[in-house]
């Protein structure tokens, strides 16, 4: 079977039983349907949740996207929420070397979360 991404390091440990195709996981889980179910509705859980504290003129950082990932698959996997320490690959393409993977979250900070997330203020300076 051809592995949909591939990686090296602690963070692409396979779950013991599930022949490789399983990454290591919280719950023992070694059915790749029974992982995506539960990543799904994680996701689910998840959205609603950050919907319901998000306010409209929030600004977004890479700490907050961190948390996202964090509340999202936090009961699943040990490292989520941080980033990510391994190389991966899909076919042929790599992803962002694992190096570099904080300058570029800072630049995307710095960026278009900066320029797509403002904040409202009112004429006093204070945030509405």
């Amino acid at each position: 079977m051809t592995r949909r991404y591939e990686a090296n390091g602690p963070e692409a440990e396979f779950e013991p039983g599930s022949r490789g195709r399983v990454l290591r996981n919280r719950l023992g889980i070694t059915s790749v349907r029974a992982l995506q179910r539960q990543e799904s509705e994680s996701l689910l859980a998840t959205t609603q949740q950050v919907i319901d504290e998000v306010v409209v003129d929030h600004r977004f950082t890479a700490a907050d996207i961190c948390r996202m990932h964090r509340l999202w698959l936090g009961g699943i996997y040990e490292w989520a929420g941080e980033y990510r320490s391994v190389n991966i690959a899909k076919g042929e393409f790599m992803f962002a070397a694992a190096a570099q993977v904080p300058r570029l979250m800072q630049q995307f900070e710095r960026g278009p979360l900066r320029l797509h997330t403002r904040v409202v203020r009112t004429r006093r300076g204070s945030r509405q």
